[in-house]
């Protein structure tokens, strides 16, 4: 599948089967997310992948948005390990955390299964549940898995707006 056809395919699944998602995918994710670009090559982010009963559970505490699934990762990144632009002190360790969440995104996908992109949890309550976490701030959640029968894309999916309204030519 072309770039293009997986950008088409791709939806923000919101129910997901008890289907067991395997190991080897989980590894392929986390392998292509570790391709994405980051400013100056200085890779300020964390790929946190929640595999333990007590760390899915913590997730289901910090937030209403797990949808069934059983796999989830977590992207964080360091701001002192970021790159700043010197014009106006703009770090950009949240656009390198961004970039790298998408390509987990698409490469879940990818893969045959399906995630949507949770930014509402709970950050300083995964940040004391984990220590791991604490010096991160916290993007993006991932719940992965099949997606069930009706796990199908929302009807907001299709509403995009045009072109003109988002592409100014300069």
């Amino acid at each position: 599948m072309n770039f293009k056809d997986l950008a088409k395919k791709r939806y923000s699944c919101r129910s997901f089967s008890d289907k067991r998602v395997e190991p080897e995918k989980i590894e392929n994710i986390i392998k292509t997310g570790i391709l994405a670009p980051t400013a100056v090559n200085r890779q300020p982010y964390q790929i946190f992948s929640v595999q333990s009963k007590e760390g899915k559970e913590a997730i289901k505490e910090s937030t209403s948005c797990t949808y069934g699934a059983d796999e989830f990762l977590i992207v964080g990144y360091r701001k002192e390990d970021a790159w700043v632009r010197e014009f106006d002190d703009r770090n950009f360790g949240d656009v390198d955390a961004s970039i790298v969440a998408t390509h987990l995104m698409m490469a879940i996908f990818d893969e045959g299964l399906a995630t949507t992109w949770v930014g509402h949890f709970d950050a300083p309550r995964l940040k004391e549940q984990f220590s791991a976490l604490k010096d991160y701030d916290l993007v993006a959640l991932f719940p992965i898995g099949y997606p069930a029968e009706d796990g199908g894309p929302s009807e907001r999916h299709f509403d995009r707006k045009s072109k003109d309204e988002l592409c100014t030519i300069i």
